[in-house]
C-alpha cells in the first residue's frame, strides 16, 4: 500500500467533475507533484446525479470561450484516455412562448455570431421537426444550437481523473480534510484525518460542501445548498438517441434523452433551500425524499408542452440537492485573504457544462500566478465576508436557482435580502421617490419617480423611467444635482514605503503634491485592467485610495498583497465616510453659499482636493467629475452625511438643485467617455486599446506592474481599439451586449449604452476588433450598425466624446 503523501505541490479537494478537471489541467500544464483528496468516492456527492446538459453560449466573450473549450475537451477525452465520456452532439432547441423571450434569443444570436458560436433562429414548425415530441402550437420562435450537446457526468470525471493520473497525479479516496496550516497570509499545509500534507497550493473544488471546508481556513464561499429535481422515464415512443436537448425557459423547464427516454427537470421560480444545519459528511451518492409538491409546477409546464408524458411511465423522481451563490455564477479564483488557496465551487446546476473550461482557467491562475482571462463575473473576490452569512445564503438561494431560465430583463435587480447595507441617507432619498438598485450589497439610489407615478416595468424596449432620467440629466447639465455616492470603496494607506508599493502598483505618476487626486490604471503582467482607481495624496507618508463599489474585496486584495515586506499598511475605511457628489455649472455657487473657502480655479484648480467647510460640516471636497463638466465630490463621515445633505438643500432651490441616481451617471459617463471597470475596463483590455492612456505614465521613474507589456503592444500594435457610437434613429434603445457590426461583419459588442438628453439619442461604447492593429482612423472608417434585439441600427461612430 502507498505510504500517505506527506507533501505537495498542490493539493486539491474534492474528487467531483469539478476537483478532477482541476487536477488533470494542473498536470497538463507541468505539476506532476498534485494530490486530490476526496472524503468518500470519486463522483459520490453532486456530480454523479447531474443532467449532463453542455452548452456553449454564456454572457459574455470569455466565459463563452471557456464553454467552448469545454466542449472540445470532452470531444477528445474518449481518444486520449480510453475511457468512454457519454459526450454526443446532438445539439440543442431552445424555444420561446412569448414575444419578450423571442428578443432575448435574438440577442442572444447577435452575441453568439460575434462569440463564433453557430445558432440559428428557426420557426416553431422547424423546431417541432427537430424536437417530434413537443407541441409548438403556443410557441413564438426558437433558435437551434448544433454545437450543444450532452454527456455522462461520471463517465467523464473517470475520464478526467485518468488522465490526470497518467500524467502523475495521485487522487486519493476516503479522506477527511480537518483544516490547514497557514503561514504569512498563505496557505502551507492541509490537516487531514490521516495526516498532514504541506502544500504550496489548495485548490477547493468540494462541491456544496464548499462553505463549510473554506470556513477552515477563514476563507468565505458563499454557497447555499438547494434541492433541484428532475424525473427519468422509461422508454418512450419516437425517442431517439440522437435527439437534441430541448429548454422551454418560460415553462423553467429543460428534457434530455436517456435510453429511450426523458429526463426532464427543470428551475422552478422559488427554490427549496437544504442544508441549513450543514452538509452531512457521509452524503454519498444519496438523494433526498421525492417532493411532488414542489415539482407541481415543473410537472405542469412539462405536460403541456410534451403530452407524451401524460402516459409515459415514470421511473424516477430524483432529488439531488446542488449549491448555488447568491448572483446565480460560480465562484473561480484565489482567496483574497489566503495566498495559495483557490477556490472552484458553486456551479449553481452547470458545473458538468463548465468543468472543462473552468478547471483549466483556474489550473492556468494556479500555475501563472493571476487570471489568464477576464473572469470578474465568477471572480471569489467579487464577494465580501458578510455574503456568507448563512440566513442571507438561505434566503438568497430561493431566488438564484430559478435566475437560470428567469427573463433577465437588462438591469435587473435580484429582490431577496434586501435592503441590506444602507447610506445614512438611504430614508431621507426614499422619502423623496428614490427607487433602489443593489450593488455590493448597497442601496443605492437609480433614479427618483415622480410622486403618483406608477413603477417602471421592465422591459426590452424603452423604458418608462427614462423620461425621469433624462430630466436628472438635464439638471446636472444646466443646473446642479446630488448624488449620494456613498458605496464607492475607500481605503486608507500609510507608512513609510506607502508610496514605493503604490509606484509599483500604480501605471500613473503618484508622487505629486499633497492634496492632489490622480486618476490611474492597476495592471497585471499583461498589460490588462486590474482596476482603475483615484488615489489622494493626504500627506507625505499617507494615501486615500477610491475605487468602484463592487471592487472593494478585489482591490483591496491585490493591494494588499502587493505590500509584501515593505513597510505600509492598508484599512478599508468604506464605512467610515460617506460620499456626496455635488454636479453642473452651478455647483460652485450652491457650495460656495455654504463656505467661507474659496472655491475659485486659482485657489481650488481641478485634479486637487482639500478639507473645507460645508453647512455644520467639514468634508474633504474633491474637484473631479465622473459624469463630465464641473462638480466636486464631498467626502464626509457618515455621522455628519445627513446634515451635509440637508445643508446642500437647504440652500439647493436657489440654484435649481436636483436628486439624481446611478443611471443618470451612467448616461452621463458613457456621454463623456468616462470608462467602467467590469464594462469597458478589464483583465483582457489595456490601457493602449481602451484609449485610456491618460491614465498610464509609461516614462515614470518608478517601474509598475504591465509596463512591459504595454510597451510591447505600443510597438505591435491593437487588435482592437474602444470606440463610442452614436445611433443615428432617436427610437433605438439599446441596453448593453448589442452586436456591433462593420460593413455587415460582426467586430464586437456593446460594453455600456445610454441615452444621451442633449443629443436626443442612443450613446454607445464598445470594441472595434480587426485581425490587425486597430487605430483611430480605422475606427471611424466603414459602415456601422448596432443590433439590437435583431433591428439593425445604423450607428455614427466619434472622433472624441459627445460631450463637453
Amino acid at each position: 500500500m502507498t505510504a500517505f503523501p506527506t507533501q505537495a505541490q498542490a493539493v486539491v479537494i474534492g474528487g467531483g467533475i469539478i476537483g478532477c478537471s482541476v487536477a488533470y489541467h494542473l498536470a497538463k500544464l507541468g505539476w506532476r507533484d498534485v494530490v486530490v483528496l476526496e472524503q468518500g468516492r470519486l463522483t459520490c456527492g453532486t456530480t454523479w446525479h447531474a443532467a449532463g446538459l453542455v452548452g456553449q453560449m454564456r454572457p459574455n466573450r470569455a466565459m463563452t470561450q471557456m464553454s467552448k473549450y469545454g466542449i472540445e475537451l470532452y470531444s477528445s477525452l474518449e481518444a486520449e484516455t480510453g475511457l468512454a465520456t457519454g459526450w454526443r452532439r446532438v445539439g440543442s432547441v431552445n424555444v420561446a412562448r412569448t414575444k419578450e423571450r423571442v428578443i432575448q434569443l435574438q440577442r442572444n444570436r447577435a452575441s453568439a455570431r460575434g462569440f463564433g458560436v453557430e445558432m440559428e433562429m428557426i420557426s416553431p414548425a422547424e423546431a417541432g421537426k427537430l424536437w417530434p415530441l413537443m407541441r409548438t402550437d403556443d410557441l413564438q420562435a426558437a433558435v437551434w444550437l448544433p454545437g450543444d450537446g450532452k454527456a455522462n457526468p461520471t463517465d467523464l470525471t473517470q475520464a478526467l481523473a485518468k488522465g490526470a493520473r497518467s500524467r502523475g497525479v495521485r487522487i486519493i479516496e476516503q479522506v477527511k480534510v480537518l483544516g490547514f496550516v497557514l503561514r504569512g497570509g498563505r496557505v502551507v499545509g492541509v490537516k487531514t484525518d490521516q495526516g498532514d500534507i504541506a502544500c504550496e497550493t489548495v485548490s477547493l473544488c468540494a462541491g456544496q460542501w464548499s462553505r463549510a471546508v473554506g470556513k477552515l481556513a477563514g476563507v468565505t464561499v458563499p454557497l447555499f445548498s438547494a434541492e433541484h429535481f428532475y424525473i427519468v422515464t422509461k422508454k418512450i415512443e419516437g425517442v431517439t438517441h440522437d435527439l437534441p436537448v430541448m429548454r422551454d425557459p418560460d415553462g423553467f423547464i429543460y428534457y434530455k434523452e436517456e435510453v429511450g427516454g426523458l429526463v426532464m427537470g427543470g428551475f422552478e421560480p422559488k427554490a427549496k433551500p437544504w442544508g441549513m444545519n450543514g452538509i452531512p459528511d457521509k452524503f454519498e451518492f444519496q438523494l433526498l425524499p421525492e417532493d411532488w409538491d414542489q415539482f407541481e409546477i415543473l410537472m405542469n409546464a412539462a405536460l403541456h408542452r410534451t403530452p407524451c408524458l401524460e402516459t409515459a411511465e415514470i421511473r424516477q423522481l430524483l432529488n439531488g440537492p446542488e449549491s448555488f451563490t447568491p448572483d446565480g455564477n460560480f465562484i473561480l479564483g484565489e482567496a483574497p485573504n489566503v495566498g495559495g488557496f483557490f477556490v472552484a465551487a458553486g456551479f449553481n446546476s452547470a458545473g458538468i457544462a463548465n468543468a472543462g473550461g473552468a478547471g483549466r482557467l483556474l489550473a492556468e491562475w494556479i500555475v501563472g500566478g493571476e487570471p489568464p482571462a477576464d473572469l470578474w463575473d465568477v471572480d471569489i473576490r467579487r464577494f465580501g465576508n458578510f455574503h456568507g452569512n448563512a440566513a442571507h445564503l438561505r434566503d438568497r438561494t430561493v431566488e438564484t436557482l430559478g435566475l437560470h431560465y428567469a427573463m433577465r430583463w437588462p438591469r435587473h435587480e435580484l429582490e431577496s435580502v434586501r435592503p441590506l447595507r444602507r447610506s445614512p441617507l438611504y430614508d431621507r432619498l426614499a422619502a423623496k421617490g428614490a427607487v433602489f438598485g443593489s450593488k455590493m450589497g448597497w442601496e443605492r439610489a437609480i433614479y427618483f419617480r415622480p410622486a403618483g407615478a406608477p413603477e417602471a416595468p421592465y422591459t426590452w424596449g424603452t423604458p418608462a423611467w427614462l423620461d425621469w432620467v433624462r430630466a436628472e440629466q438635464k439638471a446636472v447639465r444646466e443646473r446642479v444635482a446630488i448624488f449620494d455616492q456613498t458605496s464607492f470603496s475607500k481605503y486608507l494607506m500609510q507608512g513609510r514605503d506607502a508610496l514605493k508599493v503604490l509606484q509599483r502598483l500604480c501605471a500613473n505618476e503618484i508622487d505629486v503634491p499633497v492634496g492632489r487626486m490622480i486618476y490611474t490604471a492597476l495592471l497585471n503582467r499583461r498589460g490588462g485592467f486590474e482596476s482603475d482607481l483615484t488615489v489622494v495624496r493626504l500627506a507625505e507618508t499617507q494615501f486615500m485610495i477610491v475605487t468602484g463599489t463592487a471592487q472593494t474585496t478585489r482591490d483591496f486584495a491585490w493591494i494588499n498583497r502587493a505590500i509584501g515586506a515593505d513597510a505600509a499598511t492598508i484599512t478599508d475605511i468604506t464605512g467610515a465616510l460617506s460620499v456626496l457628489s455635488v454636479m453642473g455649472p452651478n455647483a460652485r455657487a450652491l457650495l460656495g453659499a455654504l463656505t467661507t473657502d474659496d472655491l475659485s480655479d486659482a485657489a481650488f484648480p481641478p485634479g486637487m482636493t482639500r478639507e473645507i467647510d460645508v453647512g455644520f460640516a467639514v468634508v474633504r471636497a474633491a474637484r473631479m467629475s465622473y459624469v463630465g463638466g464641473p462638480g466636486f465630490e464631498l467626502y464626509v463621515p457618515v455621522e455628519m452625511a445627513a446634515t451635509l445633505y440637508d445643508s446642500i438643500w437647504a440652500e439647493g432651490p436657489r440654484h435649481g438643485l436636483a436628486d439624481a441616481g446611478y443611471y443618470t451617471i451612467d448616461a452621463l459617463r458613457i456621454e463623456a467617455g468616462r470608462r467602467a471597470f467590469g464594462a469597458e475596463l478589464s483583465g483582457d483590455d489595456t490601457p493602449l486599446e481602451a484609449a485610456l492612456m491618460m491614465a498610464v505614465k509609461l516614462d515614470k521613474p518608478a517601474a509598475f506592474t504591465g509596463r512591459e507589456a504595454l510597451l510591447r503592444q505600443k510597438e505591435k500594435g491593437a487588435a482592437k481599439l474602444l470606440t463610442i457610437f452614436t445611433l443615428d434613429d432617436p427610437a433605438a434603445f439599446p441596453w448593453g451586449g448589442e452586436g456591433i457590426l462593420r460593413d455587415g461583419l460582426p467586430v464586437g459588442e456593446v460594453t455600456s449604452a445610454g441615452y444621451s438628453d442633449r443629443l436626443g439619442r442612443a450613446v454607445v461604447m464598445g470594441y472595434v476588433r480587426a485581425t490587425g492593429p486597430v487605430d483611430r482612423a480605422y475606427t471611424l472608417k466603414g459602415r456601422y450598425t448596432i443590433d439590437v434585439s435583431g433591428t439593425q441600427f445604423a450607428a455614427t461612430p466619434c472622433a472624441k466624446p459627445p460631450y463637453p
